[in-house]
């Protein structure tokens, strides 16, 4: 916590100091282009990765980057509920669910019951993507269990968007065409993000051009 202090510190008498203007303006208002869904990972952090500054993204993060399907979880929906807003108040024009290597989700999504010992909402919580599972024990039963992973980290990007459009307010904006989807995948051992090209069915780095 000590270190949390220091940095507080150090902001608000350097950083925060030079941008005065700039915070005082986005203090009235937000208006991000982008709503950038991933996982409560420590390891990931949205704004470092694309460089971007406060106001440019509206950010949901949650264990494992999952949307629940509309109406999958009826009471108290938070995701829903920020998507709601991001799409419909705030009129995001892209929406981006990034996955990332090593998902401490998507491996306890291959584990046993008794992995989640004492732990029921995260069991149920991850159970939302238990068809990304079924998926890859389906078409990738010969794969290593350590490509098995990496295949369980994309998947669950794309289960994700699939989820998206069934909200029927992300569906008329998708057909208005007012709404773009994007699937990136963060690799944070060698700092590339790849994003899904549904012509060629797979994940592309993306490059500075």
């Amino acid at each position: 916590m000590e270190r949390l202090y220091k940095g507080i510190h150090k902001f608000q008498s350097s950083h925060f100091k030079r941008e005065e203007e700039f915070f005082r303006r986005l203090s009235t208002r937000q208006t991000p282009e982008v709503l950038f869904i991933t996982c409560a990972d420590s390891r990931v952090d949205p704004n470092l990765v694309t460089q971007s500054s406060p106001g440019d993204l509206f950010i949901i993060r949650n264990v494992g980057n999952i949307v629940p399907p509309h109406n999958a979880i009826k009471d108290k929906n938070s995701v829903a509920a920020a998507i709601e807003f991001a799409v419909l108040g705030l009129k995001v024009t892209d929406i981006i669910v990034c996955g990332h290597s090593n998902c401490g989700a998507m491996q306890m999504l291959r584990r046993n019951e008794a992995a989640f010992l004492g732990m029921p909402h995260l069991k149920e919580w991850v159970e939302i993507a238990e068809p990304v599972r079924r998926i890859v024990d389906r078409f990738y039963r010969d794969a290593s269990d350590e490509m098995k992973e990496r295949i369980t980290e994309k998947e669950n990007v794309l289960m994700q968007l699939r989820n998206i459009e069934t909200y029927p307010f992300v569906e008329m904006a998708l057909e208005e065409g007012s709404v773009r989807l994007h699937g990136w995948y963060y690799d944070i051992g060698t700092g590339r993000i790849a994003a899904y090209d549904p012509e060629t069915d797979s994940f592309e780095n993306i490059s500075a051009a």
